[in-house]
């Protein structure tokens, strides 16, 4: 398993500056933006593929390092409402893939995206409940005109390609646990699977290690987030998960993102490092900081540290039956 991290944490610095410093760091890999909410900081795939000078300084730059890509990210939402704005998110996807295909078959990550409650919405609406009856209705709507139609389309297109796209299960997508990740992939191909993130599964009561064994099983487990999620137990206890105030309020929140080893201690983080080697997954640890309690480099280093200690004794624990 290698270690990486999601260079948008490093998006006030140039690609090399960046690259430097993920290099001296001890890392293997590097996840790119490429548009979408993460933004294209140090990397405009329109860009890229218009100048093949320019591709292969940007491949050369992070091959001079001793680095690798682990994948591009585009994170966005392209089954929007608002018609002007889902192109917007299909065209950084689709400029995306092709950068991947270019690059060697990448993996591209994504968001499955949210459509509103009916053609004439202005806004996504996420259902979270059966009942009142007409939140079923939409939810069948949602996926039947809208959802499985796009990434149908999408899986062809990645086929052309040679791409997989790995979808970020996240709440307020359609997208966002280990059963609607299973649906999409089983209905609109295998091109499609899971860039597993357990912080958005730990507030919603998941266990990531049970969701990596069913996903795995499955060959659907693509990429890997490293980032971690902390509870305020009173806040808990008041008001449950479904928790809409910002992030920035940390101290009434009932969970707040954290650096990996400040929300679960080793022992979690080794059984999900566990799982993942017992489903077969050799791809990176891509580390994503969103610690609003610590500064981006101490939060980075903090993750560098601790991950860098559980796969080394990871590797160790298991020699005996190598």
């Amino acid at each position: 398993m290698k270690l990486g991290v999601f260079m948008v944490l490093f998006g006030d610095r140039s690609l090399t500056e960046a690259l430097d410093y993920v290099a001296k760091s001890g890392l293997d890999t590097v996840e790119i933006g490429t548009g979408g909410y993460p933004g294209k900081a140090h990397c405009d795939p329109a860009e890229l593929l218009a100048d093949k000078a320019k591709l292969r300084a940007f491949a050369q730059a992070v091959q001079d390092r001793g680095l690798e890509i682990s994948a591009l990210s585009c994170h966005g939402n392209p089954l929007h409402p608002n018609a002007e704005v889902a192109r917007q998110y299909h065209e950084d996807f689709e400029n995306t893939v092709r950068l991947a295909a270019e690059l060697g078959g990448l993996d591209v990550i994504t968001f499955s995206g949210c459509p509103g409650e009916s053609d004439t919405s202005q806004n996504p609406v996420w259902v979270t409940c059966p009942w009142p009856e007409e939140f079923t209705k939409v939810l069948d709507w949602q996926w039947q005109e809208k959802v499985i139609p796009y990434w149908s389309r999408q899986h062809q297109f990645l086929q052309e390609h040679g791409v997989r796209v790995a979808i970020e299960a996240h709440p307020g997508f359609v997208v966002y646990n280990t059963e609607t990740m299973l649906r999409l992939r089983e209905t609109c191909g295998d091109t499609i699977g899971m860039n597993f993130d357990p912080s958005h599964l730990f507030w919603q009561g998941m266990d990531p290690v049970a969701c990596i064994k069913e996903l795995g099983q499955k060959d659907a487990i693509f990429h890997f987030h490293a980032k971690d999620t902390a509870f305020d137990t009173r806040n808990m206890s008041l008001q449950g998960v479904l928790d809409t105030k910002s992030y920035r309020d940390e101290l009434q929140r009932s969970w707040i993102f954290r650096t990996v080893g400040y929300g679960h201690g080793e022992k979690t983080w080794r059984d999900i490092i566990s799982a993942l080697q017992l489903v077969g997954y050799n791809g990176t640890l891509s580390i994503e900081h969103e610690d609003s309690l610590m500064a981006v480099d101490e939060g980075f280093q903090k993750a560098v540290a601790f991950l860098k200690q559980q796969v080394i004794r990871e590797k160790h624990d298991n020699v005996w039956w190598a």
